[in-house]
């Protein structure tokens, strides 16, 4: 009997490892061929995306206004085209200005058409290049027509270029004029029990007052009124050449509160836009300009479409090279994380890619393009160096796009001559330290104390400050740090631009001035494009037939794919760092600025509030 129950068994024993088997081997099977296929599909879609795109007879460039837009993006996926992301969240202005060429030149391409959205620039401008290539972009003879449910202010200084303006019948136009309201974080701290220890040279040099005052300084608010006002001034004159109205007219329109709660016949009567129409009628309205039929299609391209239309700009003669440095200066990319990320410039990065161009005998003249509100001193410092090293041996030309302040100045002081858009933001010549006391929290609400040993009087004088001991002593010590940095900053200022120490502390003191005054105290050489910087390297070089050379290379898309780790291997969320920028809003900023005050080995900083985003 048993053995019969044994022979049994064996029989069952046998069955269930075969259809284990047979299980296992399914699978792996199927994961072979689900990885052939995945394989597959990678290829096609890298085929399809490294493919030129066919631009057909009659087509129109849509660009949609939507999202944010910033000097420069890295590579999208083969997925963003399959998803319809190729032209949402982040547009890179490079990108915009490049297929915006292309459409020009293409004769396929009849016009452009502008839907409008929410969009926020990184700087007034990068909303002002849009508009001049677009304005460039009519020269061609060929048409821009915009239309939008609302019209965000930057949006509709972009769009007031256009031939036509359009808004849906239910839409609005925000047209009120510059400003805005900072938040001041003293009060907070003063109930946490956190108080800021600052040293700062520059009367102007605000970016401590968020940490340690209630209010704006009388100073601040001069700078800010300066540049505010010179920016307004710059898009009513602009707004007002294209919609024929004077700028004294637009100005009332956005003083007068009815602007506010007014209906789309009344921004008819101002003259803001052109027509009232629904989505149907502006179809109908295209066709027209395309001078096709009511039934027919209408051949539209993308942003993503237009960066795969072939460019028949020649690559013929000399290469002038442009360095894309853009974003806060920092010693290294954990640091730039520790700020809440972000494309960085970071310091030992950028030198060694500048020493690169150096010796690099193909590369004639490089172009410094610089968009930077500023950041580590020490990591400025690096890169103004090799910039010099770069100079010895070829021109160096800076191209200052929305910003370049502070250590964003610093670093392009050195350069052979200075271009910068007409509203960019420069200068703030001046430096600081900030340091957060914690004893109040710490010690007196949480009743932590601290204790030790140490071989000298300053061993531990981070840790003294954090927890309030010592503090003036060791302040005076760093306000004479300080003071030394500062005059090492007017000093390097006054070597690139051949001028006196005293006479860069006249117009330095932390002061923020717009390009337009910066040239008429020497800061800025040029006003003009980065065009107009790469001519300028051109004839500098003495070179005749040339074309350009983006630097460094955009991020490769699979980086997308790969978990990004800082030196210590952790995993870098960058999905949960948007959802908290997202959550926290205008205090993301300041409470990031605690977490890298405390993090932070690096006290000495040039860099201004970068505050200055419009939509």
């Amino acid at each position: 009997m048993s053995a019969e129950i044994n022979y049994i068994l064996l029989r069952y024993m046998k069955q269930f490892f075969k259809m284990v088997f047979a299980t296992v081997c399914g699978i792996a099977i199927f994961l072979l061929i689900a990885g052939f296929f995945m394989v597959i599909s990678l290829v096609g879609m890298l085929a399809s995306d490294s493919a030129p795109t066919k631009v057909e007879a009659n087509s129109v460039f849509v660009i949609k206004l939507d999202g944010t837009i910033s000097e420069r993006t890295d590579e999208g996926t083969p997925f963003d085209a399959m998803l319809g992301m190729g032209d949402m969240s982040a547009m890179g202005l490079d990108d915009l200005i490049g297929s915006i060429r292309k459409a020009k030149a293409n004769d396929d391409i009849k016009g452009i058409y502008l839907e409008g959205g929410i969009t926020e620039f990184d700087a007034p401008a990068t909303a002002q290049q849009l508009r001049d290539a677009l304005k460039d972009f009519k020269q061609s003879g060929k048409w821009i027509v915009a239309y939008a449910d609302q019209y965000l202010q930057a949006n509709y200084y972009v769009a007031s270029v256009a031939d036509k303006v359009y808004l849906n019948a239910e839409g609005m136009v925000d047209f009120k004029g510059l400003g805005g309201k900072g938040e001041y974080m003293k009060g907070l701290y003063d109930k946490l029990g956190v108080k800021y220890l600052t040293a700062k040279v520059g009367k102007y040099k605000s970016y401590v007052e968020r940490n340690t005052q209630t209010g704006m300084s009388d100073y601040d608010r001069e700078q800010r009124a300066a540049y505010l006002n010179g920016i307004w001034k710059y898009w009513l004159k602009e707004i007002g050449e294209s919609r024929k109205v004077s700028a004294e007219q637009l100005n009332q329109l956005a003083n007068d509160s009815i602007m506010s709660l007014a209906t789309p016949n009344d921004y008819l009567t101002a003259k803001l836009i052109d027509k009232i129409l629904f989505p149907e009628e502006l179809q109908a309205e295209i066709k027209d300009r395309l001078k096709i039929g009511k039934d027919e299609h209408i051949h539209q391209l993308t942003l993503s479409d237009m960066l795969n239309v072939k460019d028949e700009s020649s690559n013929d003669g000399e290469e002038i090279a442009v360095y894309y440095a853009f974003g806060s200066i920092v010693d290294t990319e954990a640091m730039n994380l520790l700020n809440g990320g972000g494309h960085s410039i970071v310091g030992k990065t950028t030198a060694e890619d500048l020493r690169k161009l150096a010796d690099d005998d193909d590369v004639k003249a490089v172009v410094f393009r610089v968009n930077s509100g500023g950041g580590s001193a020490v990591a400025s410092e690096q890169i103004r160096h090799a910039i010099k090293l770069v100079k010895a041996k070829k021109p160096v030309v800076v191209s200052m796009g929305g910003m370049a302040a502070s250590g964003g100045y610093w670093i392009s002081s050195p350069a052979n001559w200075i271009v910068a858009e007409p509203t960019t933001i420069t200068g703030s010549i001046g430096i600081f330290g900030l340091i957060p006391n914690f004893s109040g929290l710490v010690q007196d609400k949480l009743g932590v104390t601290f204790d030790g040993v140490s071989t000298n009087k300053y061993s531990d004088y981070e840790t003294d400050l954090v927890v309030g001991k010592n503090p003036e002593e060791v302040m005076s010590r760093m306000q004479t740090y300080v003071n030394r940095g500062y005059q090492s900053f007017l000093d390097i200022v006054a070597e690139g631009r051949g001028m006196k120490p005293a006479q860069v502390d006249s117009i330095a003191q932390g002061r923020v001035w717009l390009a337009t005054d910066a040239q008429k105290i020497k800061l800025v050489d040029q006003l003009g494009s980065l065009d107009d910087a790469v001519k300028k390297a051109a004839e500098l070089a003495k070179v005749g037939e040339y074309h350009t050379q983006a630097y460094p290379g955009k991020g490769n898309w699979l980086d997308a794919f790969m978990p990004q780790t800082d030196k210590k291997g952790s995993y870098l969320d960058s999905k949960l760092q948007a959802e908290l920028k997202t959550l926290l809003g205008d205090l993301y900023e300041p409470l990031m600025e605690i977490r890298q005050s405390v993090k932070s080995g690096r006290t000495l900083q040039a860099r201004i509030l970068e505050d200055v985003r419009v939509k």
